[in-house]
């Protein structure tokens, strides 16, 4: 099954990219199946290396990086990060630069598409 997770949301201030990858992660757990991300809008700010956060909260960049180890392939809208000053040389190793083209192209290849 080939599963396709979007998320928009900020990387703090909600929870909702948090949960998408740790779905996201247990989903790249199983077997036979596949699984993309795709950062939108403020959730480029989840794949962002090295962030500091107070002890006892989740690091998105290192969930980012367990997800990639079990196969996930996590995509950052090239424009979203534009808009936020953000490069590529700004991402943890596992994340790229990407667009809405390819976005298209893993909506298509998707069997369940879930956004966040």
């Amino acid at each position: 099954m080939n599963y396709l997770l979007i998320l928009n949301a900020p990387a703090y201030g909600s929870e909702l990219s948090w949960n998408g990858l740790r779905l996201a992660g247990s989903l790249a757990r199983r077997e036979n199946v596949s699984v993309k991300v795709f950062l939108l809008g403020d959730a480029v700010t989840c794949a962002v290396e090295g962030q500091k956060v107070p002890d006892g909260y989740y690091h998105l960049d290192r969930m980012i990086e367990g997800a990639a180890r079990h196969g996930a392939e996590i995509g950052c809208c090239g424009t979203c990060l534009d808009a936020r000053g953000l490069t590529e040389n700004q991402l943890t190793a596992s994340v790229r630069r990407s667009t809405m083209d390819e976005l298209t192209d893993w909506t298509q290849w998707a069997d369940k598409v879930i956004t966040f």
